[in-house]
């Protein structure tokens, strides 16, 4: 798993089409302004609130990354990514892990074993994030290394 603190974006080489991302929480406002932070940024995004369908959602969205809560109801960010790599095992959206009650490293080995890429914690600072999705979106060897 990747810690992402303290860098910065690379310089934007070729760009490929719109990244998709998917974000689930079951906090509606975090939904709407990470989506629309991520729109102005020029992201694509589709939102939801819980994981219940979230094997479908990826599958009919095809997201290039999908942004779980870890403390929903219902069904956890946990038994989601774990659902998405048993589903989808030739596909493989980046997954990142977000939360703000699973603050321990046992948490983080956690989301790991359950298939996660990266975990941030909330609040999370909106340049990390956006970071992130930058290094997703650039034709570089980071990204390749995922799909």
């Amino acid at each position: 798993m990747e810690d992402l603190a303290g860098q910065t974006a690379p310089q934007q080489r070729s760009l490929s089409r719109v990244l998709r991302v998917l974000v689930v929480d079951d906090d509606r406002d975090f939904v709407l302004s990470l989506s629309a932070l991520l729109r102005t940024e020029g992201y694509g995004t589709r939102g939801l609130h819980d994981a219940k369908n979230i094997l479908w959602h990826v599958q009919e969205y095809d997201p290039d990354a999908v942004i779980l809560d870890i403390a929903m109801p219902g069904r956890t960010g946990w038994e989601a990514a774990r659902a998405i790599r048993a589903g989808l095992p030739r596909k493989r959206p980046i997954l990142v892990g977000i939360s703000g009650h699973h603050t321990r490293g046992s948490d983080r080995l956690h989301s790991q074993a359950s298939g996660f890429d990266f975990y941030l914690m909330k609040p999370c600072d909106p340049k990390v994030l956006l970071t992130l999705m930058h290094w997703l979106q650039i034709d570089s060897p980071f990204r390749s290394s995922f799909r």
